[in-house]
């Protein structure tokens, strides 16, 4: 390691942007996994495009994989970059915007050609211009040096400047003070069968390391220590990996065989994958033919004694919703997990979003009620995985867990738990007793306490039972056309959704603040940050978060009830606030983003600025509240959406919003 000048940093955020299919998020994964070797806290947010190998150097092609690393406690991947590496013009354009004043910009300056500056729209070399005099920019020839450093291994060119990325990695590894032994590691074993990419990769990581180490461009080494967590073995985890390893951890804790049906759809799939490498704990993948199967063979799992699990997206949970109607009328355990992606329809793939929850409350026919419950970042989707479990075999319920494409690609460091510790799960299968008479069983008889239905594996002498879609009576499960039974069971089923134990909401507010801002899901980590700029900033201001949707935590009207202000943010246009407005009184007001990505702490902390300064409400901060519009006019490229005067729609907005994007090619 170098013994050079090194600048001492509490945090830093990094982003490395190319073209999809360049191996940018290869490279990120590796800095994140060296960053966690070393002890840093860190956050992770990959975002690339949905197609397999978009448009080489176009704009829509771009991938980038942004980290935060810190010698403290963070929440977020970070809100601008202090360093961005742009493998090309595209790369540049998609992302300097973001960067911070003064940031570090370090461009492979290879890919700056008249052609590919056409291809995005630059009318002259961007690198020259006034705008980048705010920057410190680096010019590195990366292409040429790559192949340069490979030119001793038998390959092409092509293949040789592939492995640029590995050039930009080791720059980046020699900046922050890391060595390369572990990444070198992971290339041996990646590319174990493939003995000349091996040796190309670690020849060009080799080639940036040293590049950095003994050109005169840069300055210092940056150095940020190690965090003080609690103690405790980490490793860095996903939010999708996360979630396999809390589902394969409950069917030990339950001691059940698990059952996944599952179609693979983004942001959703890697469950399925991770999941399928765990057959030896008595796990059962099926990669099913469509989503209707997924969900179907699931439900056949819960009826045949195990723990039947499902994991789609928003359109695949769309398909799955008269089965999952089948579910709640037989009452069978199943847990159903939606990676929610920007929708409608095949909307943005691999974009994020929150705007499945009324689809999850309400997208079956009949009363159709099911638990609810949302993870708060990628570690968390363990032990939410893990609960929804619990409360499927417990109540006898379908548990929709509503993750989201923020929480299942990104990543952060996760107390790996002592086996031992993790609380075990009951069940509570009907076992066939001797003295039992046949058909004396009764498949819906109840707990007084949970309200569950008996549970029995078919084939056990005794226990035989009806099940299937149409309705039951009470006790014998026999069809039952009878309306007074229909209200009961209807009433029932919803009661016993109602009755499952949820902790109480946990609120954050040491110094008594009139405003709360109360979220779900994934924006939990931009809140906590934006509160810390807040009180900083002498807001006094509270927080609070749902995990648990449905059934809200029992004493959530009475904290509602204790501030006078409320702020909900949520990437939709006001979903949980339109929920909470229908059940609670309060002035409830929604700050809404639909961008495809997540909410920055800095957005947020906006808000509360506008908040406390009286003009959140006002359509000066417009921004932070759009929702359904009524009166659409366009000019140009640009357009613009403005209420009827008078009207307020549904969710409760009733700002402008001006849109210019270049984008648009008709009204």
């Amino acid at each position: 390691m170098s013994t050079g000048a090194k600048t001492k940093l509490d945090k830093v955020v990094i982003r490395i942007a190319g073209d999809s299919g360049d191996g940018m998020q290869l490279a990120g994964d590796q800095f994140t996994s060296e960053a966690a070797s070393f002890g840093n806290d860190l956050a992770t947010q990959p975002n690339f495009p949905a197609e397999i190998r978009a448009p080489q150097g176009t704009l829509h092609g771009v991938s980038s994989f942004q980290i935060q690393i810190a010698d403290y406690d963070i929440l977020t991947a970070g809100d601008r970059p202090d360093v961005l590496v742009a493998m090309n013009p595209a790369a540049l354009k998609a992302n300097l915007g973001d960067l911070r004043e003064g940031g570090i910009v370090i461009v492979n300056s290879d890919e700056f050609t008249k052609r590919n500056l056409k291809k995005v729209g630059y009318e002259g070399d961007p690198l020259a211009s006034p705008e980048m005099e705010q920057y410190q920019l680096h010019e590195v020839e990366m292409s040429s040096l790559t192949i340069g450093a490979v030119e001793t291994v038998d390959i092409g060119k092509k293949d040789a400047e592939r492995s640029k990325n590995m050039f930009a990695l080791g720059l980046l590894t020699w900046m922050y003070g890391r060595e390369v032994d572990g990444v070198e590691a992971f290339l041996t074993s990646k590319f174990a069968k493939k003995p000349l990419i091996l040796e190309a990769n670690l020849l060009a990581l080799r080639a940036g390391w040293n590049y950095g180490e003994t050109t005169e461009a840069f300055a210092s080494e940056f150095e940020v220590e190690p965090a003080k967590l609690p103690a405790g073995t980490y490793r860095q985890i996903t939010g999708n990996m996360a979630t396999a390893y809390g589902i394969a951890s409950a069917g030990l804790s339950a001691k059940m065989s698990v059952f996944l049906g599952s179609y693979p759809i983004t942001p959703a799939s890697d469950i399925l994958h991770e999941l399928s490498k765990l057959k030896g704990f008595d796990i059962t993948t099926f990669q099913a033919e469509d989503e209707i199967a997924g969900i179907g063979t699931a439900i056949g799992a819960s009826y045949g004694g195990a723990l039947g699990v499902t994991t789609t997206s928003g359109p695949g949970l769309a398909l799955k919703s008269e089965a999952l109607g089948l579910a709640v009328m037989t009452e069978l355990p199943l847990v159903i997990f939606d990676v929610q992606r920007g929708g409608p329809s095949t909307g943005l793939p691999t974009k994020t979003e929150q705007s499945d929850l009324l689809q999850a409350m309400f997208g079956r026919n009949g009363e159709s009620p099911v638990a609810i419950l949302a993870p708060q970042s990628p570690s968390d989707c363990f032990d939410v995985a893990r609960e929804a479990a619990r409360i499927a075999v417990t109540y006898r319920t379908p548990v929709l867990v509503l993750s989201d494409g923020a929480i299942a690609n990104g990543s952060e460091p996760w107390a790996i738990p002592d086996a031992a510790d993790l609380p075990e799960i009951d069940p509570n299968i009907s076992v066939a007793d001797d003295t039992d008479d046949a058909g004396d069983y009764l498949p819906y008889a109840r707990d007084p306490e949970t309200l569950a239905r008996n549970w029995a594996v078919p084939g056990e002498a005794g226990l035989e039972h009806r099940i299937g879609g149409l309705e039951k009576a009470n006790g014998t499960g026999n069809i039952s056309y009878h309306g007074p039974n229909h209200e009961l069971m209807t009433r029932v089923r919803a009661l016993r959704v109602a009755r499952i134990d949820v902790p109480d909401l946990e609120v954050d507010d040491p110094d008594g603040a009139d405003t709360l801002i109360i979220g779900w899901g994934s924006s939990y980590g931009p809140i906590g940050e934006a509160i810390r700029t807040a009180r900083g900033r002498g807001h006094n201001i509270a927080r609070a978060h749902l995990r648990y949707i449905n059934p809200m935590p029992r004493n959530l009207s009475e904290v509602l009830a204790g501030y006078t202000r409320i702020i909900v943010p949520e990437m939709n246009l006001g979903q949980l606030s339109m929920l909470l407005k229908a059940r609670f009184d309060g002035d409830i007001q929604p700050v809404t983003k639909v961008r495809g990505l997540a909410f920055t702490g800095e957005e947020l902390a906006e808000a509360i600025d506008a908040e406390f300064a009286g003009t959140l409400r006002d359509t000066e901060h417009a921004k932070y509240r759009r929702a359904l519009q009524d009166v659409v006019t366009t000019t140009g490229d640009q357009v613009h959406l403005s209420p009827r005067p008078g009207l307020t729609n549904a969710y409760g907005g009733d700002a402008e919003f001006d849109y210019v994007g270049a984008e648009r090619t008709s009204p």
